[in-house]
C-alpha cells in the first residue's frame, strides 16, 4: 500500500501533511496520484518555509497550493470536485514565537510548561457525519463546508492558526488522523499520547496504534480499519523534555 503522507522538517519548523482517499471509482479529472500532490504540495510548503521564515503561514501555505495548481491546471480539471486533496499541518519556531496552522482533520498538539496540553484540530468535515461522498465533494473548500489543500488557494486563508511564547513550549508533536486514532477510538488521553511519544518514539505509538486496530472488528468504527499514520515530535530550542 502506497502512504500518501508527508512528513517533513527544519531547524525551526515541522510539517505533515495526509492525502485524502480518493472517491472511489470516479473520474478525478487530475492525471496525477494524491501522492503526487502531497509530495509536490509539501515540497513546495518547506521551500517557502525555508524562504520566508517570518511570513504568515497563511501566506506561504497559499503560495505552495498556487504553485501546485499551477504546475498541472493546464492538464488536469482542477475545477473537478473530486481532484485530489490533502490536510496540512504545520509548526514554526519563529523568534520568541510558536506558530501553528492545521488545515483539514490532523492535529497540533502542544505540551506548555505549566503542564497543560492544547489540542488543534479542523474538524469542519465531521460535521457532515450522514453525508454521502456525493454530498460531501459539493462541501469541499465553499463556505459552510470544510477546507483542504488542493485546488483552492482560498483554503489557506480558513486555516485555524495560532501563535504562543516558544518560552512556554516544552514540546508539540503534529500528527494525521491515522496516528491519533489511540484518542480518538481508544480512550487514551492527549497527555498519554505525549508520554507514549517522549518515552518510546514515533515507531512504537504507531505500532501501538496498529495493535489496537488489530484486535478491533472491521466496522466498529466508521472510516477506514486501518490509515497512513504519521507524527512529528518538536521539542524546542532552549526546552527540556518532561521528565
Amino acid at each position: 500500500m502506497v502512504n500518501e503522507d508527508f512528513v517533513a522538517a527544519g531547524g525551526h519548523f515541522a510539517v505533515v501533511l495526509d492525502g485524502a482517499t480518493p472517491e472511489p471509482d470516479v473520474d478525478n479529472g487530475c492525471g496525477h496520484s494524491v501522492r503526487w500532490l502531497v509530495k509536490t504540495l509539501g515540497s513546495h510548503l518547506v521551500a517557502g518555509l525555508i524562504e520566508h521564515e517570518d511570513a504568515p503561514l497563511p501566506d506561504v501555505l497559499h503560495t505552495a497550493i498556487s504553485t501546485v495548481i499551477a504546475a498541472h491546471a493546464d492538464e488536469c480539471d482542477l475545477d473537478n470536485p473530486r481532484s485530489p486533496s490533502a490536510t496540512v499541518a504545520v509548526l514554526r519556531e519563529r523568534g520568541d514565537y510558536v506558530d501553528h496552522l492545521v488545515l483539514g482533520d490532523s492535529a497540533v498538539v502542544i505540551q506548555f510548561s505549566d503542564g497543560t496540553v492544547h489540542v488543534v484540530m479542523d474538524n469542519r468535515i465531521h460535521g457532515f457525519p450522514d453525508r454521502s461522498w456525493a454530498d460531501l465533494r459539493h462541501l469541499r473548500n465553499v463556505d459552510g463546508g470544510f477546507w483542504v489543500a488542493g485546488n483552492s488557494p482560498a483554503a489557506a486563508g480558513n486555516a485555524l492558526t495560532g501563535t504562543c511564547l516558544a518560552k512556554d513550549v516544552i514540546q508539540a508533536c503534529l500528527m494525521t488522523d491515522g496516528a491519533y486514532r489511540l484518542v480518538e477510538r481508544y480512550d487514551w488521553s492527549w497527555q498519554e499520547l505525549l508520554d507514549c511519544l517522549g518515552s518510546d518514539g514515533a515507531e512504537a505509538l504507531i505500532a501501538k496504534t496498529r495493535t489496537a486496530e488489530s484486535g478491533t472488528r472491521a466496522g466498529t468504527f466508521s472510516g477506514k480499519h486501518h490509515d497512513d499514520a504519521s507524527v512529528a515530535l518538536c521539542v524546542l530550542t532552549g526546552t527540556s523534555t518532561p521528565n
